[in-house]
């Protein structure tokens, strides 16, 4: 049975990274934002949520992303057409001198915003960076490690091939003797038979006389 590793990431948990991410596409908020607001829920980095919508749950919603992006560009634009300039009775050197304080607000927000989102990123990329650092290091033992078992693999194919070539030796002994053995079975049955079929008799003379 497989082990499920502790950190795995379940269904639920990427159906809600894709469901917050494609919810702040929508309303014109940054990624990373959804990446943190999924990590404050399940209890993981922003960073290891930004690597695991990259490179895998983004795959499964290129759709829904592309439509996510529509609706954005849509809502985009109906508040550029509420928020449109009204002519204003001050004089244009006046208007340079009145303090907007919602503009200042505005630019302030999104200042910090942008040094938010850059320090974030940062924190992501270290992140990234560690583990390409450690997925770096496990190919290279395992590069090692097969290199190892290549080598093995030579070794134990030589033995195999010298295994083999002195079974096919001992093999040729074998039948060699085997041959010779039987050829000395059969003249040894031929000699008795010989033996067996010669038979002598002795005459007056006391001499010995082969018997046909």
């Amino acid at each position: 049975m497989t082990a499920v590793r502790q950190d795995a990431w379940s269904p639920d948990d990427d159906l809600m990274l894709a469901e917050v991410t494609l919810r702040h596409i929508r309303e014109g908020s940054t990624q990373l934002a959804a990446f943190e607001e999924v990590g404050e829920r399940i209890g993981r980095t922003s960073a290891a949520c930004g690597f695991r919508w990259n490179s895998c749950v983004r795959k499964r919603y290129e759709e829904a992303i592309l439509l996510a992006k529509q609706q954005r560009q849509k809502r985009n634009y109906m508040k550029k057409s509420v928020a449109a300039p009204q002519v204003s009775s001050i004089s244009p050197e006046a208007e340079e001198r009145v303090y907007h304080p919602e503009l200042a607000g505005e630019e302030t927000l999104t200042m910090d915003a942008v040094i938010r989102f850059l320090r974030q990123w940062r924190n992501a990329y270290q992140d990234i960076s560690r583990q390409i650092k450690a997925l770096e290091k496990e190919l290279k033992e395992k590069d090692e490690e097969m290199f190892d078992l290549r080598v093995e693999n030579e070794r134990l194919s030589r033995e195999v091939n010298s295994a083999q070539t002195d079974y096919r030796t001992v093999n040729d002994d074998y039948k060699t003797l085997i041959q010779i053995m039987d050829r000395a079975r059969r003249l040894a049955v031929l000699d008795e038979e010989e033996e067996a079929k010669t038979r002598f008799k002795m005459d007056a003379n006391g001499n010995l006389e082969r018997i046909e």
